[in-house]
């Protein structure tokens, strides 16, 4: 799966789904997909990413108390 970084539009491969979708997580594993070839895997903060389209991640993914505010 890809998302971007908001700030850049880079796309980024996530490594490990699990975490994206985990709202305890605040943090991602991905490898950056940038000029020729992935880039060793990083970790990113889900709050600068979101998806290729520009579409903001759903809010269950990065906020654990979701279903508690308005």
């Amino acid at each position: 799966m890809f998302v971007a970084e908001t700030s850049t539009g880079h796309l980024i491969e996530v490594l490990d789904a699990q975490s994206l979708f985990d709202p305890h997580k605040s943090q991602i594993q991905g490898s950056l997909h940038y000029g020729e070839e992935a880039q060793d895997p990083e970790m990113y903060d889900k709050s600068d990413l979101s998806f290729p389209s520009g579409e903001a991640l759903p809010r269950c993914w990065t906020d654990p108390d979701y279903r508690r505010k308005p």
